[in-house]
């Protein structure tokens, strides 16, 4: 099954066995995802300026390609979960992989929000 990468940077899927805290990319990398030409968004609308903290509303996802039989998408947790009730095809990175200052590398598995 076609999974397409919906975020504006690789996706690194590893094995279970990848253990955090090193910078090396490569042990235990089962597959690069890169990213599509234009990553999937959340619209926002300023509810109200000039306050602190700002009010906004998260609109519809922009971007998003419609449901295609046999694909997935892997998407940031945000649109996932704005359309977890609608959409069941996609996807987000889950189990992340850390190097050793702590930066998320990749992950170990997809997550579907439900």
């Amino acid at each position: 099954m076609p999974i397409l990468n919906l975020t504006p940077h690789p996706v690194r899927l590893y094995a279970n066995e990848r253990e955090d805290g090193t910078d090396d990319l490569d042990p235990h990398l089962r597959e690069v995802y890169a990213p599509e030409p234009t990553p999937a968004r959340l619209a926002t609308f300023e509810v109200s300026s000039g306050m602190w903290p700002v009010l906004v509303e998260f609109g519809h996802a922009q971007n998003l390609p419609p449901k295609r039989d046999g694909y997935q998408y892997i998407v940031s947790l945000v649109v996932a979960l704005a359309l977890a009730t609608r959409r069941s095809d996609l996807l987000v990175p889950y189990r992340e992989v850390r190097n050793a200052s702590g930066t998320v590398i990749g992950c170990r598995s997809f997550a579907q929000p439900v």
